[in-house]
């Protein structure tokens, strides 16, 4: 492959590893940051903000193939249209994305859902951005990253009492294994709408924060919190899970092994 891949949100957690794998199938990588990053052997570091627009054009100059891994709480509609408009102008040939599960299943309405849940909208909004592209494209929907629901269990550690969404579960699924299908599916014929990826296994929310206590020998109070709203209601359904599409290995309990276990 001649040209670079130009992967976005190269330097987040799942950026990272979608940057390895690529370099570990021989791709000359392109990552582009906000940030400016010092030289690199065999990584080229382009500036530009998604938000404003602001060096995107440079940063697609010459790439066929887009990972857009690039992702935040609100705003990805805009940062994706930016994106594909720019794609656009370079003639790119495939514009891959990574959303999450339930994007389409999580109604968000009211108030109370966008404060809790607008990431859901976010995400589907910027799905629809990339499929009227008018460019050939791939996305993927995975579950939540076990990363994510460590640092969620890290931060109600804190709290002498823990309140936790009643009815609430999640399929977390191992960010290492999204980035090698990610790329799989980048090196591949654009897809479209790929099928889902998700973890080996559902777990209550008090279930994953009681094992993240007892790998830390740390005993909290949980308390059951009945959030309200449809959003809410739609995850205590399962809206957020794909059981049909347990197709990664790593558990939490393998995670936490690794990352809580053996941290000194």
């Amino acid at each position: 492959m001649t040209s670079p891949i130009l992967v976005t949100g190269g330097t987040g957690t799942l950026g990272r590893q979608v940057v390895l794998r690529l370099r570990e199938a021989g791709c000359d990588v392109r990552v582009l940051s906000r940030r400016t990053h010092g030289a690199a052997t065999d990584i080229e570091y382009v500036t530009g903000d998604l938000a404003t627009g602001e060096g995107i054009e440079a940063a697609v100059e010459g790439t066929e193939i887009i990972v857009h891994c690039a992702g935040s709480s609100k705003g990805d509609e805009d940062k994706a249209l930016n994106l594909a408009q720019a794609a656009s102008l370079a003639r790119a040939r495939h514009l891959v994305y990574i959303s999450v599960v339930g994007a389409d299943r999580i109604p968000v309405v009211s108030g109370v859902d966008r404060a809790m849940f607008g990431y859901f909208a976010s995400k589907l909004a910027a799905e629809r951005v990339v499929a009227e592209s008018g460019l050939p494209w791939t996305t993927l929907r995975a579950a939540q990253f076990h990363d994510l629901l460590l640092m969620v269990a890290q931060q109600a550690a804190k709290l002498p009492v823990i309140p936790v969404p009643a009815g609430f579960r999640f399929q977390p699924v191992d960010a290492g294994e999204v980035a090698a299908r990610l790329v799989e599916l980048a090196l591949g014929a654009p897809a479209g709408l790929a099928p889902d990826i998700a973890g080996p296994r559902v777990y209550g929310m008090a279930d994953l924060l009681r094992g993240y206590l007892r790998a830390r020998r740390k005993h909290r109070l949980m308390v059951p919190v009945r959030l309200p709203g449809k959003a809410a209601r739609a995850f205590r359904a399962g809206a957020n899970l794909a059981p049909e599409r347990a197709v990664g290995h790593r558990t939490w309990e393998d995670f936490m092994a690794e990352r809580v276990l053996h941290e000194a």
